[in-house]
């Protein structure tokens, strides 16, 4: 018997798609013939839902879960091709499954939550569906002693999880509504990494106005911008979206809190589409019929 090699079932799953187990599985049975795993695995199901993962899932949604009492919560992404399939109910219902088991395990470790069971289900619904399905990424927050974790949701494609020292839920959500809706760059101005001030202080130096200035008129001039462009990205700086007279910081303060962090998703953030020609896809599908 041929021995296994771990860059062969490498190369299987990269051609497939299956899982590890089930690629050695099949090498193991076709004596290390790729060619023939390849061909034996065509006789069952699992390649069928293999066969489409390597076309991109960018659609989907994406779910949390806070703890009742505030102490902690868990967000999801979980991809499908379009938005069509995402807002089928076998696949929020699958979504929603997985999300129970990163809330239960508080693991963001996606290859553990999807071991077993979790992906032979994952692998039947692609065969009834009839798109990729992928686990893309998850969260866990938890709230300090005295905090709490807010959690909002808009149209399935946006969530956001916040977390506040003091305060209290219905607080917590109405700032992870105005992430949602605002998306700043960093939760407090001392959080904007360095590197993006140095980039942006370039770009202020680089405007025509600057040109000429005498050095400590244009450091002026810098820090006066760099202190606007904070203001704009931060959170707790921005005017709060439910009432733009007020900043974040001030609302969350006048509710016995303090802004801590946020992380929000967004479906398909990240992940280069596909372009897809449909003229010439179904001319090379007329002649090979």
């Amino acid at each position: 018997m041929a021995a296994i090699s771990a860059s062969l079932v490498k190369e299987l799953r990269e051609r497939t798609g299956l899982g590890m187990m089930e690629c050695k599985k099949a090498l193991t049975e076709a004596d290390g013939d790729i060619e023939k795993a390849i061909e034996d695995l065509r006789k069952n199901s699992g390649l069928k839902a293999a066969k489409k993962a390597g076309r991109t899932a960018a659609e989907g949604a994406v779910v949390t879960r806070v703890a009742e009492n505030g102490s902690y919560g868990v967000m999801l992404e979980v991809n499908s091709e379009t938005d069509f399939v995402a807002r089928d109910d076998n696949f929020k219902a699958f979504a929603e499954k997985v999300l129970a088991k990163v809330f239960e395990s508080k693991s963001e470790d996606i290859a553990a939550i999807m071991e077993g069971e979790m992906e032979e289900t994952r692998q039947q619904l692609v065969q009834k569906i009839g798109e990729n399905i992928s686990v893309r990424r998850a969260v866990v927050v938890d709230a300090p002693e005295g905090g709490v974790v807010g959690e909002y949701v808009h149209g399935g494609r946006i969530g956001v999880l916040t977390l506040l020292k003091g305060g209290n839920a219905d607080v917590a959500k109405d700032v992870a509504m105005h992430v949602a809706a605002i998306n700043p760059a960093v939760a407090r101005p001392e959080h904007m990494p360095q590197e993006q001030l140095d980039k942006e202080k370039s770009i202020i130096l680089a405007q025509p106005d600057m040109a000429g200035k005498p050095a400590e008129i244009a450091e002026k001039m810098v820090q006066g911008r760099l202190k606007k462009y904070l203001a704009e990205n931060s959170l707790t700086e921005q005017p709060f979206v439910k009432d733009p007279n007020t900043s974040v910081a001030d609302y969350v303060k006048a509710n016995g809190g303090e802004v801590v962090s946020f992380t929000r998703f967004e479906v398909g953030e990240g992940i280069e589409k596909e372009e897809v020609d449909f003229a010439k896809e179904v001319m090379e599908q007329a002649r090979r019929s």
